[in-house]
């Protein structure tokens, strides 16, 4: 027996997720099938990858050093195989792009019609998750393409593309804000801003703009959505920032007032992202024109500048 390419990538995924059913959904095989090809993966190795630590998994010591050397290899045989077909100008498999669940919701209904409008010959493979664990993907070639909405760490492998800013705008409770004129964020009532929950880089963001500090940017309540936020605010639990581009479908609860900021307000920038080594720039590049023309005109705040909620 010799180990396969498979079998590394199995490992790759099991170590990112901590999970061998969310590892086995991500790989698009059964979770028997994949727990028994990490089984084989240990006999060969004569010592356990993982330990099974009741619903959640984490890497022995062995087992760190195992990935530490099997993630370069399957990184080099992607870009081998995409170094072989770079000539057809797309990937031989459906293209796996990974978008931020602050994004995909939104955005998403908007431009998958126009990307296979577009690239009919191009599939599209799409999950959703946090910044983090969609970086961490690219650099080891479990996705080709990102969504995303924060800038790459410094020493970063990969490219970033600026798409569109997409403003912050005030949700608070219907008569709790009167009229429509902007807010300033310096207005806020820190106490009462509610936030999405750790690893969520618009949590962060809000932090930022609001000038949160201690106390308030460590509050109990931490909703795992906007949907979830939007309905606290609704029966009078706080006020929240809310991206432009989630107006259309968060802003149809009648219990909630939309407010512009006063500038220089608060935002934040989409942007695609991929690895620098990838020999499909063209289409990538293609891809990211794509979104910026389906996706930006959600972003507009110019109804709100007239005074009506938009639709």
């Amino acid at each position: 027996m010799t180990i396969s390419l498979k079998q590394m990538r199995y490992a790759l995924a099991v170590a990112d997720e901590n999970h061998f059913g969310r590892a086995a959904a991500r790989c698009h095989i059964t979770q028997p099938a994949l727990s028994q090809q990490i089984k084989l993966l240990e006999e060969f190795s004569g010592t356990p990858i993982f330990d099974r630590l009741g619903k959640t998994v984490r890497l022995t010591p062995f087992g760190q050093a195992f990935i530490e050397r099997a993630a370069p290899i399957v990184r080099e045989a992607d870009a081998l195989a995409a170094f072989a077909t770079a000539h057809k100008g797309h990937p031989v498999h459906a293209l796996r792009f990974g978008i931020i669940p602050t994004i995909a919701p939104y955005l998403l209904p908007k431009i998958y019609p126009a990307l296979t409008g577009a690239l009919p010959k191009t599939g599209f493979a799409i999950s959703e998750n946090r910044t983090d664990k969609l970086l961490a993907q690219l650099e080891v070639g479990d996705l080709d393409i990102a969504l995303i909405a924060t800038s790459l760490p410094k020493g970063s492998r990969l490219t970033q593309r600026e798409l569109f800013a997409d403003p912050f705008v005030l949700a608070s409770r219907k008569w709790q804000t009167p009229g429509t004129a902007p807010v300033s964020l310096a207005d806020i009532p820190a106490e009462q801003m509610l936030l999405l929950d750790e690893g969520h880089c618009l949590r962060d963001q809000a932090i930022e703009a609001c000038a949160l500090r201690g106390p308030e940017a460590t509050r109990a309540f931490a909703a795992t959505s906007l949907s979830t936020i939007v309905e606290f605010v609704a029966n009078g639990q706080g006020v929240t920032l809310l991206p432009a581009i989630s107006l259309h479908k968060e802003a149809q609860n009648p219990g909630i007032r939309i407010s512009p900021l006063t500038a220089p307000g608060a935002g934040r920038h989409l942007s695609l992202v991929w690895h620098n080594s990838t020999p499909f720039l063209q289409l990538f590049q293609k891809i990211a024109e794509i979104i910026t023309e389906a996706g930006e005109p959600l972003a507009s705040l110019r109804l709100l500048k007239k005074g009506t909620q938009p639709g």
